[in-house]
């Protein structure tokens, strides 16, 4: 697969390699894991955790997590990238994974706020970022309030279909996905849905449905590609052609024998649009 895009202004590969915040611990450290370092920054005053893979001089490609889950489910897509030379930093919003959130789930715009911090905290601000279903909403609805902080997008699976804006077909929608997806990524999703409690993430669940990601558009400056599955019956393709459409440089990208988390069941496929975005 080989696609052109052009570089967005925005986007500077010098002052994504080098030296971290001073805000930052326990960068680089070895951990249990099969990532290769752990990060914590401190962003008002709350530490967020973020999983790092690949070369400490290549391009950094963060990727944002969706609804419940974290940086694990990111795991294959970040071996992709290392191999093809680049650093995936995998980040926990707040709430979710390592980071600790507050009490109440917070809305889209409160995750896209933290994600503004962290990008700033960490100085990783013009950075690529893909993002992965509900993940979609929050890197989107940064692109509209802090367009300094965001590089060339990969939006895998965004949500939220207008057509299904409901907690009942979205669940639908999420069952008729479980033939499409690799089984191990279910005992990821179940370890992370343990971990930030049910009671969040129907919360946030109610924050993305309420959110309407396509009233945006128009403020989303940088190039951006819209990738979903094959069979990702989530996130259709009238859907992501039509939030296409609706920005001003995006194209779409299938990939093949994919689901709805399509960076986890085809890694390689995606790994190969992030690095022709950023080539």
């Amino acid at each position: 697969m080989a696609i052109q895009v052009s570089r967005p202004r925005s986007f500077d590969r010098a002052t994504l390699r080098g030296a971290r915040s001073g805000n930052e611990i326990a960068m680089g450290l070895r951990c249990s894991s099969r990532w290769s370092g752990h990060e914590f920054t401190a962003v008002s005053g709350n530490w967020m955790h973020a999983a790092v893979l690949g070369e400490a001089d290549g391009v950094e490609i963060v990727c944002v997590h969706g609804l419940g889950v974290s940086h694990r489910y990111y795991l294959p897509l970040a071996r992709e990238l290392a191999s093809a030379g680049l650093c995936a930093v995998a980040l926990d919003l707040p709430g979710f994974g390592r980071s600790r959130g507050p009490a109440t789930a917070l809305g889209v715009r409160g995750l896209s706020l933290a994600l503004a911090g962290w990008l700033r905290a960490s100085g990783r601000e013009g950075a690529p970022l893909v993002a992965n279903s509900a993940g979609c909403q929050v890197v989107v609805d940064l692109a509209v309030h802090a367009p300094e902080a965001v590089g060339p997008l990969v939006l895998i699976g965004p949500t939220m279909d207008s057509s299904a804006r409901n907690p009942v077909r979205q669940i639908v929608r999420l069952l008729l996905d479980v033939p499409f997806e690799r089984p191990s990524v279910w005992a990821v999703f179940a370890g992370d849905y343990a971990r930030c409690g049910l009671r969040r993430a129907w919360a946030t669940f109610g924050h993305l449905l309420a959110d309407r990601i396509e009233d945006k558009l128009g403020g989303v400056l940088t190039t951006v590609a819209v990738v979903r599955g094959q069979h990702d019956p989530i996130a259709p393709g009238r859907w992501t052609t039509f939030l296409a459409n609706g920005l001003s440089d995006a194209f779409c990208v299938q990939v093949p024998a994919a689901g709805h988390v399509a960076q986890y069941s085809n890694p390689a496929a995606v790994a190969r649009i992030v690095v022709d975005m950023v080539s």
